[in-house]
């Protein structure tokens, strides 16, 4: 039997060229040219991706498909308490929706949610220092 191995995380998108603006905005390799096509695939980590599919090549193959905001979400370390807080002011004073403002989470990290343009979570987190 062959073994399975994580390999990608799927976001529907209702706008590709919104979508790969706010992703090369957090910083990711997005693949030139790709506002225009129907299927992105943007490298997180050897060997896994970020595949974004417009919903009209969803429904392409699947016609019972409909589109939901949120219900996954991707999270990026920011190195310290100070990388959590420039990543969310960048990303909102870029235009995009901010959810949860940094603060500091009991479990011991400074944590900020945005929104992408599709409504799914974007966490970022980093370790606070120890007290």
């Amino acid at each position: 039997m062959t073994q399975q191995r994580f390999a990608a995380i799927e976001f529907p998108v209702a706008d590709m060229a919104r979508s790969v603006e706010f992703y090369r905005a957090l910083g990711l390799p997005v693949p030139d040219g790709a506002e225009t096509a129907p299927h992105v695939e943007i490298p997180l980590a050897p060997g896994v991706n970020l595949l974004l599919d417009s919903h009209e090549t969803i429904a392409s193959f699947d016609p019972d498909f409909t589109p939901s905001k949120g219900g996954a979400s991707l999270a990026f370390d920011c190195g310290d308490p100070a990388g959590v807080d420039e990543a969310y002011a960048r990303i909102t004073a870029a235009g995009y929706k901010g959810h949860l403002e940094p603060w500091n989470a009991p479990w011991g990290q400074r944590y900020a949610v945005v929104h992408d343009p599709d409504g799914y979570g974007i966490d970022f987190f980093a370790a606070l220092p120890a007290t």
